[in-house]
């Protein structure tokens, strides 16, 4: 499709927004499936488009962190986390034609606000890490894959349930828990990628001018997060889970949205 250049332009400044944010906090989806929706691109092709943003944004992340040294590519444990998330992400993309879309769509909301809730009153988070309760083998057939086979299904807060795994079952402290979100993100983004870019649903144009604003946004989400820690994790965490969750809620296709528009359209 031909996408007019002052459109890309609002694409590369969504992006930049959005890459700092997610690389903080994940969400960014939020942010820019809906501006490739208003610039024209069917529902398809926008959460495809996505995937390529998205997976520029987190590659740069997730190389921030590793130059940092927040993720050990030496280690099997961090190998194996991804790979685990990239399986997880193929698999949901090829069972997106038999998912119970409806049924996640109005669960998801539930969750994030779950989400949102332990973040904001549960055990108090470090950037020190903690024990952990699952092996890292366990923790990658029975956390990251499954999280992986959602994003490459659906998508919208995978990195919030990444982060929440690596803090509750991982014992990971903040800054490094966020870093390796951003792993396992750019493996199921890559993953859901490859899949879309088979399918022919990339519309490469407006997925590498928002890719632009992503990577020089997620530098600048990285640095903040490497420089302020848990103060500020944690309660863009939360903002985000809430913000994600009234977003999907409020939708005309959510069963409170729909119900909401109802009230209003009833005669007094």
């Amino acid at each position: 499709m031909s996408i007019p250049p002052e459109v890309l332009l609002v694409f590369a400044l969504v992006g930049l927004f959005a890459g700092a944010v997610d690389a903080i906090a994940g969400g960014g989806g939020l942010i820019t499936v809906p501006a490739l929706l208003l610039g024209g691109l069917d529902p398809v092709s926008a959460v495809a488009t996505n995937k390529l943003q998205g997976t520029f944004g987190t590659a740069m992340s997730t190389f921030r962190f590793a130059r940092a040294g927040m993720i050990d590519f030496r280690s099997r444990e961090a190998w194996g986390l991804a790979a685990a998330a990239f399986a997880g992400a193929i698999a949901g993309a090829a069972l997106v034609a038999f998912a119970p879309v409806g049924a996640m769509r109005t669960a998801l909301p539930f969750l994030l606000l779950a989400t949102a809730l332990y973040f904001a009153i549960g055990p108090k988070m470090s950037d020190v890490d903690a024990k952990a309760r699952l092996s890292p083998a366990v923790f990658a057939l029975a956390i990251a894959a499954p999280i992986g086979l959602y994003d490459g299904l659906f998508g919208p807060g995978a990195g919030s349930f990444y982060m929440i795994g690596l803090v509750a079952l991982a014992g990971v402290g903040a800054v490094k828990a966020v870093a390796r979100t951003k792993l396992l993100n750019f493996s199921s983004n890559l993953a859901g990628l490859l899949f879309f870019i088979a399918a022919g649903h990339v519309v490469w144009a407006a997925g590498l001018a928002m890719a632009v604003g992503t990577v020089v946004g997620a530098q600048i989400g990285s640095a903040l997060a490497l420089r302020h820690g848990v103060r500020l994790v944690k309660p863009l965490l939360i903002v985000v889970s809430l913000a994600l969750a009234l977003r999907l809620m409020l939708d005309a296709s959510h069963p409170v949205g729909a119900a909401l528009r109802a009230m209003i359209a009833a005669p007094s």
